[in-house]
């Protein structure tokens, strides 16, 4: 029988102070290694694994074998559910762009107004979200910047506002996937019974409904400047007021994971209404003041089929570009390495051409979101919900051969694995794949075929992703957490407004919300504990705080650039984006530091 292991806090010499040198070593080793020496995230994600394991046997006298079981508790839960709702919800998603209906439903967004600046606000912000609702990972930077690209913005522009308005949506991207991981490594660090999914996300969703709000104003800043503001803040009002009061009601009445698709939508039908009765005074031609120093305009216009999209960082079939995001392919060109602009792979509009979708197609177009919603309605009404709760449906065990306790000899509650099988999100995905499929005329082999490509696609990612929550499960039962918890402490009541900044570093580094809440989360909550702080509101501010990181992540600075041709020029993106990124994140400290006050405590669930 393997050795039981006690968590400790200050292993080297009785003190916090000098064991907080040897806890940081692993997550130090994961910023270099991504963000000074730009390495393969797959590869930096095992180095730094490593590290945390050498950490934990050495200096924390962690039995190797409780090490390697936690790191193999926290791979296996890396992709379940992780990974299974992204693989799952990327499907759904390639099969729109399989049968065409994907482009479909972009013309469909282009048609509801001539004004580029209102574009932008549908596309990137509103369209942005909707991709962003259902796989992640970079995925909405790499489309939406095609899109606009398409429709005549600048370089410069399209990459800017493509990454800007991935912002809000960003904590509850891919079904909701960075406050799975956030509920899961926060329960297991803390006995607060309100870290689960549901009240993690409603709180969450009473911070970045107030950051979308301001998102779609500062768009048509980048796109116009004043003047963009002054003629347009009627529709940037809409879309961010609507977009936040939805994600709102979503994230605490409705359902979690559904909480972006549903906010995307009324946004769109908001702006879509309003400019039907009413219109900006002048709709400049912003389309003449495009450069002609990028070639990658043309390109994306001779055919922009999502597939072009997805070739920025991929070299694989239908997909999108999770797999290249978080974890390039070794031996491949990374996204920041390619110098080539965006080209069609087959399908598409033709130049000139102005296609006509009829009625019945466009409504297909929008029926998997519709069929998505639908299921995840079902499965959380309260009889149903608690049905799928319980055996078979649901089983819950200890991993086997872990056995890890806390100070008062307490088994810590994250050595015990849930598998919920059936209601996972990722298994209602693919529910939703299915008749998706039907809907939409595919047939079973190549619904089959774009499954398979979906895992050949995201094989790096998934080595990514496995290592990152493996790496943040031995930091958490070996104790290395808890050590920086209580080193952080010390800065007492004041660190209520450093939260969000750990979380904006988290993502400024691996480019990831759900990365940043699997290596923080549990800081967060632990310092939170021994300051006197609310963990729940620390936890959320953490990923709250890192949805602003994302705009300058390597990751989707190097997608972006791809896309519009100025590979090699990440610089002068990062430069256009930097000044938002604190600004906004500035935004949501005050928000955060408030709510931990009696101003706005109220809100805390």
């Amino acid at each position: 029988m393997l050795e039981q292991y006690t968590i400790i806090t200050d292993p080297v010499g009785d003190s916090v102070a000098l064991s907080a040198i040897f806890a940081a070593l692993p997550l130090l080793t994961l910023f270099v290694l991504l963000g000074a020496l730009r390495m393969k995230a797959w590869l930096a994600g095992l180095i730094s694994l490593a590290v945390a394991l050498l950490v934990a046997v050495l200096v924390y006298a962690m039995p190797a074998g409780q090490a390697l079981l936690s790191a193999t508790e926290g791979a296996a839960f890396g992709f379940f559910p992780i990974l299974w709702i992204v693989i799952n919800a990327i499907w759904v998603y390639n099969l729109t762009v399989e049968s065409g209906h994907f482009d479909v439903l972009r013309r469909s967004f282009e048609r509801v107004s001539p004004d580029m600046r209102i574009q932008a606000i549908i596309i990137a912000f509103c369209f942005g979200a909707l991709l962003e609702a259902l796989a992640g990972f970079g995925t909405p930077v790499a489309i939406t910047v095609v899109m606009l690209m398409a429709l005549g913005f600048r370089p410069i522009h399209a990459a800017s506002v493509a990454l800007i308005a991935n912002t809000a949506p960003v904590a509850f991207g891919a079904l909701a996937t960075p406050i799975v991981t956030l509920a899961t490594v926060t329960s297991g660090a803390s006995d607060d019974a309100r870290l689960t999914v549901e009240t993690l996300g409603a709180m969450v969703g009473r911070q970045t409904p107030i950051l979308a709000v301001v998102v779609p104003l500062v768009l048509v800043a980048v796109v116009d400047g004043r003047r963009g503001v002054r003629q347009t803040w009627p529709a940037a009002l809409v879309a961010g007021i609507s977009f936040g009061i939805a994600q709102f009601v979503a994230a605490n009445y409705i359902s979690v994971p559904l909480t972006d698709i549903v906010a995307s939508l009324v946004s769109a039908a908001a702006v879509v209404a309003l400019v039907r009765v009413w219109r900006p005074a002048e709709s400049p031609n912003l389309h003449s003041e495009r450069t002609t120093t990028s070639a990658a305009v043309p390109a994306a216009r001779s055919g922009d089929r999502d597939v072009a999209a997805r070739s920025t960082v991929t070299t694989g079939g239908g997909g999108s570009t999770a797999g290249d995001v978080i974890g390039d392919a070794p031996g491949e060109q990374s996204a920041v390495d390619r110098d080539a602009p965006v080209t069609a792979a087959g399908g598409g509009d033709r130049p000139g051409v102005r296609t006509r979708d009829s009625g019945a197609e466009v409504a297909r177009a929008y029926t998997p979101y519709l069929i998505i919603i639908a299921i995840f309605s079902i499965a959380n009404l309260g009889a149903v919900k608690d049905a799928l709760a319980g055996e078979p449906w649901t089983v819950k065990f200890a991993w086997p051969g872990l056995d890890v306790v806390n100070s008062a000899g307490a088994p810590v509650s994250s050595i015990t694995f849930t598998l919920n099988w059936l209601p996972a999100a990722g298994s209602l995905m693919i529910l939703a794949g299915i008749l998706t499929a039907l809907v939409l005329r595919i047939s079973a082999r190549r619904a089959l075929r774009a499954y398979l490509a979906t895992y050949v696609e995201l094989r790096y990612a998934i080595v990514t992703v496995m290592a990152v929550l493996a790496l943040a499960y031995v930091l958490n039962q070996s104790g290395q957490t808890n050590t920086l918890g209580a080193f952080l402490a010390q800065a007492g009541g004041g660190f209520v407004f450093l939260s969000a900044i750990l979380g904006w570093i988290g993502v400024a580094v691996t480019g990831s919300d759900t990365s940043a809440n699997a290596l923080f989360g549990a800081l967060q909550v632990q310092t939170a504990a021994r300051a006197g702080l609310d963990p729940l509101l620390l936890a959320a501010a953490n990923s709250s705080g890192g949805v602003m990181g994302k705009m300058i992540s390597p990751q989707n600075l190097a997608i972006a650039a791809a896309a519009v041709g100025m590979a090699g020029r990440e610089g002068e993106i990062f430069r256009k984006v930097f000044g938002w990124s604190l600004l906004l994140l500035l935004f949501m400290c005050v928000i955060v530091a408030l709510q931990g006050s009696p101003v706005l405590g109220w809100m805390v669930p």
